[in-house]
């Protein structure tokens, strides 16, 4: 593939209130004219809330607006999400905005939990009400520490889901590890979750987390999923792979053709990658160095 950046969007500092850094794991929606761009947005404390960001759709990179408020604020003590929140996954159905989100806790033996949660707006994504207070994707035997949605799609009268598991953590030469890679789900109803997944992409040698698997269905109805995967050598890098059935992959990232720039906010990393699509140009959203520290910055596809 061929792309061109188009550098950092959007970058919080000074913006809001409420929220100092980050603008984690871009989550588009096409909504009322305009690419309503969903992110977690972290505190002086770190931890994570969610608001928007809207581009303009005939030029991605112009911002037109961002929320004022949290859409989706932390849960409350002792709640699977009491320590951020962070959006995963979107899609509207009829009136509804159903907005999956990473929910996070802090621990003392292991360092966090996330688990999957579910939000749903009925006034185009400006404020979101938990479907429960706790996960969809519950901890289960084989995914005990992390199982979270990134990609949610209706096919028919099922969904497929993309999301990450694990169940492990690993001592690094400075700190633990988490361990997690890119498994496949099908639900009836998209909110009420089978306990078990099957892995569709497996880490590789040397890495130890592969992340974020954002999937299309391509005009041939095969299918593309843009991910990030690490290693202890080297931060966030994005990579892709493609499925004739969406659950058999063949991993292409040698032919990403999207590599950290030379200097600056994507010198280090690049990661949590999601695709948009308008009036025949195609781009990709994902965040930079120190996990969307300054932001999150825009590439277009100039061929496939």
């Amino acid at each position: 593939m061929k792309w061109k950046k188009h550098g950092l969007i959007f970058n919080p500092k000074n913006k809001f209130d409420w929220a100092s850094s980050h603008a984690l794991q871009p989550t588009p929606l096409f909504i009322d004219g305009k690419f309503r761009v969903f992110v977690g947005l972290r505190d002086a404390d770190g931890v994570s809330r969610i608001g928007y960001v809207d581009l303009n759709p005939n030029n991605p990179s112009e911002v037109i607006g961002y929320s004022s408020n949290p859409v989706l604020d932390i849960g409350e003590d002792g709640a699977f999400d009491e320590f951020g929140v962070v959006p995963c996954a979107v899609y509207q159905k009829g009136r509804e905005v159903y907005l999956y989100y990473a929910g996070y806790q802090r621990g003392l033996k292991a360092r966090f939990l996330v688990f999957g949660g579910l939000a749903i707006s009925n006034d185009n994504g400006e404020n979101f009400v938990r479907y429960k207070k706790t996960p969809i994707f519950e901890r289960t035997t084989e995914e005990f520490l992390f199982r979270v949605p990134h990609t949610v799609m209706q096919d028919g009268e099922k969904y497929r889901i993309w999301y990450g598991g694990g169940n492990r953590f690993l001592q690094g030469k400075e700190k633990t590890l988490p361990i997690y890679d890119i498994r496949y789900i099908e639900s009836l109803d998209g909110m009420t979750i089978p306990e078990s997944g099957v892995v569709c992409i497996p880490t590789q040698a040397g890495e130890y987390r592969l992340g974020r698997p954002y999937v299309i269905r391509m005009a041939d109805k095969t299918y593309r999923m843009f991910y990030g995967y690490s290693s202890e050598e080297f931060h966030y890098k994005l990579g892709f792979a493609d499925s004739a059935d969406g659950i058999n992959w063949i991993r292409r990232d040698s032919e990403m053709g999207l590599d950290l720039s030379e200097s600056g906010w994507d010198s280090t990393m690049m990661a949590y990658p999601s695709f948009i699509e308008y009036k025949n140009k195609a781009f990709l959203l994902y965040n930079g160095n120190s996990y969307g520290l300054e932001g999150f910055g825009l590439a277009e596809l100039i061929a496939w």
